[in-house]
């Protein structure tokens, strides 16, 4: 094997393991990980082998009139999409895009019931009260500094703050999440539609997630039983393919570390103690983990929140933002317990007081193989996103600037693999959390070009033209398409089902928030609770707001605390 393609021995080598391990062997030494990555090799799955299954697909009235809804009504799907993007707001910030989500399925029939987990921007949209429970997602979060106009090829931000001293660009859906929403809204609508028009029994329940791109809301969400319930889970990302997968992801933790010191002049430093030399100690020792401490599986990655304004002044406080991730929950503490070492360690070399702040933390993700293999039947029929010509040329000008092979968009779906035998570490998604609770079918759409990474200006550029919006309405097509046979045959579910708890047998999911632990929230803006019944204010689960006056507001003050509330 080379080293574009580590061979099983070797990549259990990697995860610290002999190269003679088998499954018991991984299992004794993490159960998770043995759920996600041991499962294959447990029941005779081999990537040699390995033929998709065919035939899952049905082709039925209900299946026609759902995706009927989704091509009848593209410029309002899409519409939704551009809105989100236009707003481009930061996690747990997201008001008017989720509103307009919102707003979309209200009108569409679905109930809302607003402020999950107590997230003012997350909601739950409810379409029907009986036979199997199939959810679908929606996120809206877009990313700090990725800001870039929408259709041009080079780096051309659409909000340049400007400061003679420190620049910045605006945020910008760098990981479309706006092509998400409006996807999984139409996906949820569709099947609600099919579900009226053709007498089914079945709940479709859509989850408005605040925060994703900071792992929050769903962990929260989760935590708080606001996902209980389900039969089923239905998600999408966009990406540069267009594929089914039940790959695993990387547990994560996020945490800010502060450090306060005492201010004073930069030119008379004597007796200053500095917030930023704290953090930048913390940085430096951190680093020193990564050769012996790391393992290929894990990843820590940071950002120093509020550094000073002014070299003269020192900053008597400064925050470091850290990211720790690892191939299951257990091995992400161990990692997270190092880090937060070095940071008792910096506190105590630069004579500051260390706050220390756990924002939030999901497990990864365990992805259902006969969801996968469901979707991936759906979408051969369906058909690979459509794209035109003036598509590829924008994604050929987008890959020139980023000096990525200029190929365009893929015109072909990428066909169905099984996961790698060990997992050497990559992204997380708060929907993993789900994903121990429900079985969960995920699939990838091609919603920006080829070799350009996620969370670039690149994404931002194609997530509001013609690119994003085929890979939204493909996605929702095969989101639709698998919970429509989902409802009509019920073996599919039972298959689901069955693979989800020889999965998670022995395993006692549990949250990784501590108890008692303040989520990170922002206060609202005086316009969320204006509207009819669209105040998205709520302290939990099963509570709806009623609408609020803005004079009921008194005094500039706003919160869940100002409204009425009815259980």
């Amino acid at each position: 094997m080379n080293d574009l393609h580590p061979g099983r021995r070797r990549l259990l080598k990697m995860f610290g393991l002999s190269a003679t391990a088998t499954t018991a062997a991984i299992l004794q030494a993490d159960p998770v990980l043995a759920a996600t990555l041991g499962h294959d090799e447990k029941t005779g799955v081999s990537p040699a082998s390995y033929k998709p299954p065919t035939g899952l697909a049905g082709n039925t009235d209900a299946k026609r009139t759902a995706l009927d809804w989704i091509d009848a009504n593209q410029g309002a799907i899409t519409k939704l999409s551009d809105e989100v993007w236009k707003h481009a707001e930061l996690s747990l910030r997201e008001w008017k895009s989720s509103l307009v989500t919102a707003r979309l399925l209200e009108d569409n029939g679905f109930t809302i019931e607003w402020g999950s987990a107590g997230f003012p921007t997350a909601f739950v949209a409810t379409y029907g009260s009986s036979g199997p429970v199939l959810g679908f997602n929606a996120e809206y979060d877009a990313l700090p500094g990725l800001s870039q106009k929408r259709g041009v090829a080079t780096h051309d931000p659409l909000v340049y703050n400007y400061d003679a001293y420190g620049p910045t660009y605006g945020a910008g859906h760098g990981d479309a999440h706006n092509t998400l929403g409006a996807g999984g809204t139409a996906a949820a609508i569709a099947v609600a539609h099919a579900i009226r028009t053709q007498g089914l029994k079945a709940t479709v329940k859509l989850f408005g997630s605040a925060g994703e791109e900071q792992l929050v809301g769903k962990a929260y969400a989760v935590k708080a039983g606001v996902y209980d319930g389900l039969d089923a889970f239905l998600d999408w990302h966009p990406f540069n393919i267009t594929v089914p997968f039940w790959n695993t992801t990387s547990a994560l933790i996020s945490a800010t570390f502060t450090f306060l010191g005492a201010s004073g002049h930069g030119g008379t430093p004597l007796g200053n103690k500095s917030g930023l030399d704290g953090a930048l100690l913390m940085a430096t020792m951190s680093e020193y983990l990564r050769e012996k401490n790391v393992a290929p599986s894990g990843r820590f990655h940071y950002a120093i929140i509020n550094g000073g304004g002014a070299p003269n002044v020192t900053p008597d406080m400064c925050s470091i933002w850290f990211f720790v991730r690892e191939g299951s929950p257990d091995r992400a503490r161990v990692l997270y317990d190092k880090i937060v070492d070095c940071a008792k360690a910096a506190a105590q070399a630069s004579q500051t007081r260390l706050v220390h702040k756990f924002h939030s933390a999901t497990w990864n993700l365990l992805a259902n193989k006969a969801g996968a293999e469901l979707l991936n039947d759906n979408m051969r029929q369906i058909g690979a996103p459509r794209f035109t010509g003036a598509d590829h040329t924008l994604a050929r000008a987008v890959q020139r600037s980023l000096g990525r092979p200029e190929v365009g968009m893929p015109t072909e779906l990428t066909p169905l693999t099984p996961p790698a035998a060990a997992y050497t570490g990559g992204l997380a998604t708060d929907t993993a959390d789900i994903s121990w609770q429900a079985p969960t079918a995920v699939l990838l759409a091609a919603a920006y070009p080829p070799g350009i990474p996620n969370h670039n200006w690149g994404v931002t550029a194609t997530a509001a033209t013609g690119i994003g919006h085929q890979a939204l309405l493909s996605a929702a097509r095969y989101l639709a398409a698998a919970a429509v046979d989902l409802i009509e045959q019920p073996d599919r579910l039972a298959a689901m089902r069955q693979e989800f708890t020889e999965r998670t047998s022995g395993i006692q999911w549990a949250s990784m928030v501590p108890d008692g632990t303040q989520p990170p929230l922002y206060e609202p803006p005086r316009y969320v609770f204006r509207g009819p019944a669209r105040g998205p204010l709520a302290s939990g689960p099963g509570m709806t707001v009623s609408p609020c006056r803005t004079d009921d507001l008194g005094g500039g003050v706003t919160g869940p605390g100002r409204c009425r509330r009815r259980r």
